[in-house]
């Protein structure tokens, strides 16, 4: 069984003590779900995440497991004004997720905007998700925003994507606004 890419729970805090979204995912998958943190760091942002948060970020980069078989790449990028000094720049799990320590800081989603693209993977992806040459990947670039609009993550992720089901609901209401 495989990840279904439920966005939003990966963008909301756990609750006190409860383990992050992706191992709560992989059990009810009947998994287990893990993540090899593969580097935190302040780097220059590629120009994509540049455009959003600003030319200096820091980054969290990880292999995402399913039951020790990689599934996915995923990086996170952050401003430097909010991620200095907290466990987001520092190299160990954060308990809960980064949602669950961003809310703490008193960043809340408020929008979340999500691209996805199916794509041929790069050598290094393919070899980092076990994957045969030329196979194809799904991009998923997300930008979460708080109430005033700030954009406080970016996550750039690269999936396997086999099994792979992404689910979107929105509210329209009559004047063809979004109500979510």
């Amino acid at each position: 069984m495989e990840p279904s890419g439920e966005s939003v729970s990966y963008v909301l805090p756990q609750p006190v003590g409860a383990p992050d979204a992706w191992t709560v995912e992989a059990a009810q998958l009947g998994g287990v779900g893990a993540q090899r943190l593969l580097e935190v760091a302040e780097v220059s942002a590629p120009p994509a995440v540049a455009d959003v948060i600003g030319p200096l970020v820091v980054v969290r980069r990880r292999l995402v497991l399913f039951d020790e078989r990689p599934v996915e790449l995923a990086d996170s990028y952050y401003p430097l004004e909010v991620a200095r000094g907290t466990g987001l720049a520092e190299a160990g799990r954060i308990r809960g997720g980064a949602p669950t320590l961003l809310a703490t800081l008193g960043y809340l989603p408020d929008e979340v905007a999500e691209e996805l693209a199916v794509r041929p993977g790069t050598p290094a992806e393919t070899a980092s998700l076990d994957l045969a040459d030329s196979s194809l990947v799904v991009e998923l670039f997300r930008v979460t925003r708080d109430r005033d609009g700030r954009a406080y993550e970016v996550a750039a992720m690269v999936m396997r994507p086999e099994g792979r089901v992404f689910r979107y609901r929105m509210k329209v209401g009559d004047d063809g606004v979004s109500r979510q």
